[in-house]
């Protein structure tokens, strides 16, 4: 699309909103409601410098507006573009039903499945190791006792969204599959179940704040991009904290959707 069609507003001088948020805001708008779509060229400073009769410096920091929200991104020798989206996943009250793993899949290969995406998982790594604090006082160990912990990457449609640290004790997880690349059918749930510790609920804790440096390369995130950090403890019928699962998503992938009774 040609950059003169989507610049249909001028500024209002009037206004005590500076000139390049106006352009931003702008800019924005049409990235919004589709004038501009994902994969798509910005206008060009050039462009936009003639259109809103304002400086270069002035046009730069509407860009850089844009980047800091995560809508826009550069690309060298080419120039601004929107800034791809990955799928939204949405984490729905029901993602940890008991039929998902009598089916054989785990929440997420269940959530995946109900909105048509592809879902895969990469960088797996099993090995026994010390909780960290806040991690062992949630599964009730000492901060010096040993877990196992499974740490992953999961992707939907080939764009990473997720990347997922479960901590299980050491005599749940030893010997089993759990110790495994693929813990099989259903997920680590499904073989914790199977010992005979059935489910009874799980309490998730989430934050929101801007990604680590190496957070920020594994999920492919640009500038301005916020995640969302979910702990999650399961817990069996008998009380006992059977998993820890640390995770940290794009904040942009995600919808937390949850269905609460009113008693």
């Amino acid at each position: 699309m040609a950059g003169h069609q989507i610049l249909v507003r001028q500024v209002d001088p009037t206004s005590d909103r500076a000139v390049f948020r106006q352009i931003a805001d702008h800019l924005r708008e049409a990235i919004q409601d589709g004038r501009l779509r994902t994969g798509e060229k910005l206008p060009s400073e050039a462009q936009l410098m003639e259109h809103y009769n304002v400086a270069r410096m002035t046009v730069r920091q509407a860009i850089q507006e844009l980047k800091a929200e995560g809508l826009a991104v550069s690309e060298h020798g080419r120039g601004v573009f929107v800034r791809a989206r990955p799928p939204v996943k949405r984490l729905a009250f029901d993602r940890f039903a008991r039929r998902h793993r009598k089916e054989g899949k785990a929440a997420f290969l269940a959530e995946s499945e109900s909105v048509g995406a592809k879902a895969d998982v990469d960088m797996i790594k099993v090995r026994e190791a010390p909780a960290p604090g806040d991690i062992a006082e949630r599964l009730r160990v000492s901060p010096d006792e040993t877990v196992v912990v499974r740490s992953r990457r999961y992707s939907l449609d080939g764009t990473p969204v997720e990347l997922a640290t479960s901590y299980i004790p050491v005599d749940l997880a030893r010997g089993t599959r759990i110790m495994d690349d693929n813990p099989g059918p259903g997920g680590i749930y499904a073989r914790i179940e199977e010992q005979g510790r059935q489910l009874e609920r799980f309490i998730e804790d989430v934050s929101t704040r801007m990604p680590t440096h190496e957070e920020a390369r594994l999920l492919l995130l640009g500038p301005g991009v916020p995640v969302f950090r979910l702990i999650r403890t399961a817990y069996d019928v008998e009380g006992r904290p059977v998993e820890v699962c640390d995770t940290i998503m794009p904040g942009d992938a995600y919808l937390l959707s949850y269905e609460l009774p009113a008693h």
